[in-house]
Protein backbone atom coordinates (compact mmCIF):
# COMPACT_ATOMS: atom_id res chain seq x y z
CA UNK A 1 0.00 0.00 0.00
CA UNK A 2 1.23 3.18 -0.64
CA UNK A 3 1.53 5.77 1.77
CA UNK A 4 2.99 9.37 2.03
CA UNK A 5 6.31 7.20 3.60
CA UNK A 6 6.90 6.21 0.15
CA UNK A 7 7.59 9.39 -1.62
CA UNK A 8 9.69 12.35 -1.03
CA UNK A 9 8.41 14.89 1.03
CA UNK A 10 9.18 17.67 -0.87
CA UNK A 11 7.37 16.55 -3.63
CA UNK A 12 4.52 15.64 -1.58
CA UNK A 13 3.75 18.95 0.02
CA UNK A 14 4.38 20.81 -3.10
CA UNK A 15 1.81 18.50 -4.84
CA UNK A 16 -0.47 18.70 -1.73
CA UNK A 17 -0.28 22.16 -1.71
CA UNK A 18 -1.52 22.45 -5.32
CA UNK A 19 -4.21 20.50 -4.07
CA UNK A 20 -4.96 22.72 -1.16
CA UNK A 21 -5.28 25.64 -3.62
CA UNK A 22 -8.34 23.91 -4.97
CA UNK A 23 -10.30 24.37 -1.88
CA UNK A 24 -11.86 27.76 -1.40
CA UNK A 25 -11.87 27.77 2.01
CA UNK A 26 -8.33 27.19 2.39
CA UNK A 27 -6.84 31.03 1.58
CA UNK A 28 -4.05 33.15 2.96
CA UNK A 29 -5.70 36.25 5.50
CA UNK A 30 -5.21 39.25 4.03
CA UNK A 31 -1.78 40.34 6.48
CA UNK A 32 0.19 37.04 5.60
CA UNK A 33 1.90 38.83 2.51
CA UNK A 34 3.36 41.24 4.83
CA UNK A 35 3.85 38.62 7.71
CA UNK A 36 7.12 36.71 8.75
CA UNK A 37 6.75 33.77 9.73
CA UNK A 38 8.48 34.08 13.27
CA UNK A 39 10.69 36.11 15.57
CA UNK A 40 13.61 34.66 14.02
CA UNK A 41 13.01 35.69 9.95
CA UNK A 42 14.62 38.79 8.86
CA UNK A 43 11.83 38.59 6.01
CA UNK A 44 8.48 37.65 4.71
CA UNK A 45 8.62 34.24 2.91
CA UNK A 46 9.32 35.32 -0.51
CA UNK A 47 7.31 32.75 -2.60
CA UNK A 48 3.92 33.79 -3.23
CA UNK A 49 2.16 30.80 -2.36
CA UNK A 50 3.99 30.20 0.79
CA UNK A 51 0.59 29.86 2.80
CA UNK A 52 -0.73 27.10 0.77
CA UNK A 53 2.64 25.16 1.28
CA UNK A 54 3.49 25.81 4.99
CA UNK A 55 -0.44 24.66 5.07
CA UNK A 56 0.61 21.38 3.08
CA UNK A 57 3.39 20.75 5.45
CA UNK A 58 1.35 21.12 8.37
CA UNK A 59 -0.60 18.55 7.28
CA UNK A 60 1.45 16.23 6.74
CA UNK A 61 3.18 16.69 10.45
CA UNK A 62 -0.24 16.10 11.93
CA UNK A 63 -0.56 13.04 9.67
CA UNK A 64 3.05 12.08 11.13
CA UNK A 65 2.68 13.44 14.52
CA UNK A 66 -0.57 13.73 15.38
CA UNK A 67 -2.62 14.45 18.31
CA UNK A 68 0.04 17.88 18.22
CA UNK A 69 -0.89 21.49 19.08
CA UNK A 70 -0.19 24.74 18.17
CA UNK A 71 3.00 25.01 20.73
CA UNK A 72 4.37 21.44 19.17
CA UNK A 73 3.99 22.53 15.62
CA UNK A 74 5.88 26.18 16.50
CA UNK A 75 8.76 23.81 17.81
CA UNK A 76 9.18 22.06 14.71
CA UNK A 77 8.83 25.32 12.59
CA UNK A 78 11.15 27.27 14.34
CA UNK A 79 14.63 27.98 13.94
CA UNK A 80 17.84 29.66 15.07
CA UNK A 81 17.95 33.64 15.73
CA UNK A 82 21.46 35.03 14.68
CA UNK A 83 21.58 37.88 17.42
CA UNK A 84 25.18 39.66 16.43
CA UNK A 85 28.64 38.75 18.36
CA UNK A 86 26.29 37.10 21.36
CA UNK A 87 25.32 32.87 20.46
CA UNK A 88 22.70 31.84 18.25
CA UNK A 89 19.53 31.31 20.00
CA UNK A 90 16.19 28.67 19.05
CA UNK A 91 12.92 30.99 18.82
CA UNK A 92 9.98 29.39 17.87
CA UNK A 93 7.91 29.72 14.91
CA UNK A 94 4.53 32.47 14.94
CA UNK A 95 1.84 30.73 16.40
CA UNK A 96 -0.72 32.94 14.38
CA UNK A 97 0.28 31.23 11.21
CA UNK A 98 -0.11 27.51 12.54
CA UNK A 99 -3.19 28.19 14.04
CA UNK A 100 -4.79 29.78 11.51
CA UNK A 101 -3.87 27.06 8.62
CA UNK A 102 -5.21 24.74 11.76
CA UNK A 103 -8.58 26.00 11.98
CA UNK A 104 -8.97 26.35 7.90
CA UNK A 105 -7.78 22.56 7.67
CA UNK A 106 -10.26 21.41 10.04
CA UNK A 107 -12.98 23.62 8.72
CA UNK A 108 -12.55 21.30 5.31
CA UNK A 109 -12.40 18.34 7.69
CA UNK A 110 -9.35 17.40 6.59
CA UNK A 111 -8.13 17.12 10.45
CA UNK A 112 -9.70 17.43 13.43
CA UNK A 113 -9.66 17.36 17.90
CA UNK A 114 -8.40 14.14 19.17
CA UNK A 115 -7.10 12.57 22.00
CA UNK A 116 -4.91 9.68 22.35
CA UNK A 117 -3.88 9.12 26.38
CA UNK A 118 -2.44 11.85 27.85
CA UNK A 119 -1.62 13.31 24.51
CA UNK A 120 -4.54 16.04 22.90
CA UNK A 121 -4.57 18.16 19.90
CA UNK A 122 -5.11 18.22 15.85
CA UNK A 123 -5.19 14.64 14.70
CA UNK A 124 -5.56 13.75 10.68
CA UNK A 125 -9.13 13.21 9.67
CA UNK A 126 -10.08 10.31 6.98
CA UNK A 127 -10.55 13.01 4.52
CA UNK A 128 -6.93 14.56 4.99
CA UNK A 129 -5.50 11.07 5.29
CA UNK A 130 -6.91 10.18 1.60
CA UNK A 131 -5.97 13.48 0.40
CA UNK A 132 -2.24 13.01 1.21
CA UNK A 133 -2.73 9.16 0.44
CA UNK A 134 -3.98 10.08 -3.53
CA UNK A 135 -1.18 12.59 -3.76
CA UNK A 136 1.32 9.85 -2.67
CA UNK A 137 -0.59 7.58 -5.48
CA UNK A 138 -0.16 10.19 -8.03
CA UNK A 139 3.74 11.06 -7.60
CA UNK A 140 4.24 7.50 -7.73
CA UNK A 141 2.11 7.17 -10.78
CA UNK A 142 4.30 9.89 -12.80
CA UNK A 143 7.67 8.74 -12.22
CA UNK A 144 8.98 5.84 -14.63
CA UNK A 145 7.24 2.74 -14.15
CA UNK A 146 10.70 0.65 -13.38
CA UNK A 147 11.74 3.15 -10.88
CA UNK A 148 8.21 3.58 -9.23
CA UNK A 149 8.13 -0.48 -9.16
CA UNK A 150 11.17 -0.87 -7.88
CA UNK A 151 11.19 1.43 -4.76
CA UNK A 152 7.18 0.66 -3.98
CA UNK A 153 6.70 1.00 -0.61
CA UNK A 154 10.03 1.66 0.77
CA UNK A 155 10.96 4.71 3.01
CA UNK A 156 12.80 7.59 1.07
CA UNK A 157 16.20 6.56 3.22
CA UNK A 158 16.09 3.08 1.97
CA UNK A 159 15.69 4.47 -1.87
CA UNK A 160 18.99 6.54 -0.98
CA UNK A 161 20.69 3.69 0.69
CA UNK A 162 19.74 1.67 -2.49
CA UNK A 163 21.10 3.56 -4.99
CA UNK A 164 24.19 4.90 -3.79
CA UNK A 165 24.77 0.48 -3.36
CA UNK A 166 24.04 0.44 -6.96
CA UNK A 167 26.41 3.16 -7.87
CA UNK A 168 28.95 1.73 -6.07
CA UNK A 169 28.40 -1.84 -7.35
CA UNK A 170 28.76 -0.09 -10.74
CA UNK A 171 31.94 1.99 -9.75
CA UNK A 172 33.51 -1.51 -8.45
CA UNK A 173 32.69 -2.88 -11.91
CA UNK A 174 34.63 -0.35 -13.89
CA UNK A 175 37.25 -0.72 -11.40
CA UNK A 176 37.68 -4.26 -11.32
CA UNK A 177 37.48 -3.82 -15.31
CA UNK A 178 40.68 -1.40 -15.44
CA UNK A 179 42.72 -4.17 -13.62
CA UNK A 180 41.71 -6.50 -15.84
CA UNK A 181 42.50 -4.75 -18.67
CA UNK A 182 46.33 -3.46 -16.80
CA UNK A 183 47.05 -6.86 -16.35
CA UNK A 184 46.14 -8.02 -19.55
CA UNK A 185 48.47 -5.20 -21.32
CA UNK A 186 51.02 -6.13 -18.39
CA UNK A 187 50.76 -9.97 -20.01
CA UNK A 188 51.21 -8.96 -23.37
CA UNK A 189 54.03 -6.75 -22.13
CA UNK A 190 56.16 -9.73 -21.19
CA UNK A 191 55.11 -12.20 -23.58
CA UNK A 192 57.17 -9.77 -26.09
Amino acid sequence: MVSIYSVDPTELITKTAEELKKIDAIKPPAWASFVKTGVCKERPPSQHDWWYIRAAAVLRAVYKLGPVGVNKLRTKYGSKKGRGHKPEHFYPAGGNIIRKILQQLEKVSLIKKGEAGVFKGREIAPQGKSLLDKVAVSILKSKPKKESQKHAGKPVVEKEAEEEKEELEEETGEAEKEIEEAEEEESTREDK
